[in-house]
């Protein structure tokens, strides 16, 4: 009980910290550089008002979760696929170590000429970013299946697609929730570079158009709002990983470490 007050003693002083550094921010450099705490709600309440905020915040959600969820359903089976069969292993790994350094940001403008400027253009680009992350997650999860498991379950009359399903999908389980996580964070940055660019709804749209009016309560407000997506999507995914995958060693954070 004692360490649970504690938290919240913390973290309650950690806001209010963090509050006061930002209001002496913006006292220092002035409202146009740094608007304060109180200047960002007025600009928030001018956004909520007409409702382009809520509706810049649906869209900007729903493009996420379409690519994520689109790209995570892709990936896990490709990553199960690629640990299990050496053969494709060995062609694919060192094809995934290349092209994932390649960063969704450099994909924009190749996926606008391929996809055009709505939906599918951006939908795409969450893909991406979605889909080698969790497949190598995955890969790593599958190659770190205990050999010993395997045999047991051979040995047991159990058939290789049996092995996959009772054995290999469930020790990687963890490892491939670490990655859908790890995903949802990557396909938000995706998003905001798509709708600077070539959008003209979302959350990404309203920080870069805010600069044509100098508005920088409203790019804060963007941002603030940005990490309000991000930290209650990552709470749900985690709430889900601890439901319901449990038993399969998920705690909401990844791997359990034994």
């Amino acid at each position: 009980m004692n360490i649970f007050k504690y938290k919240w003693v913390s973290l309650v002083v950690l806001w209010v910290a963090g509050l006061a550094i930002w209001q002496a921010a913006a006292a220092a450099y002035g409202p146009e550089i740094i608007p304060g705490p109180d200047d960002t709600w007025k600009g928030a309440q001018e956004l909520l008002s007409d409702g382009s905020l809520v509706r810049y915040i649906g869209i900007s959600f729903y493009r996420v979760f379409i690519g994520w969820a689109l790209g995570s359903l892709l990936a896990i089976p490709i990553g199960l696929t690629i640990g299990k069969v050496n053969a494709i292993r060995v062609f694919a790994e060192p094809f995934l170590n290349f092209i994932r350094f390649i960063p969704p940001i450099a994909f924009i403008t190749l996926f606008l000429v391929w996809f055009g400027i709505g939906e599918q253009s951006k939908i795409a680009l969450i893909l991406y970013a979605t889909l080698f992350i969790v497949i190598m997650n995955t890969l790593t999860g599958v190659l770190a299946v205990e050999e010993d498991k395997v045999r047991a379950a051979r040995s047991m009359g159990a058939s290789e697609w049996q092995i996959l399903l009772h054995v290999v999908v469930p020790a990687t389980m963890p490892y491939i929730f670490t990655g859908i996580r790890i995903a949802m964070g990557t396909s938000y940055m995706a998003i905001i570079g798509a709708e600077m660019i070539a959008a003209n709804e979302g959350v990404g749209f309203l920080i870069w158009n805010s600069r044509l009016y100098f508005r920088t309560d409203w790019i804060f407000v963007g941002l603030i709002s940005l990490g309000l997506m991000g930290f209650v999507t990552d709470r749900l995914v985690g709430w889900f990983g601890r439901k319901a995958l449990y038993r399969y060693g998920v705690i909401g954070s990844g791997p359990i470490r034994r």
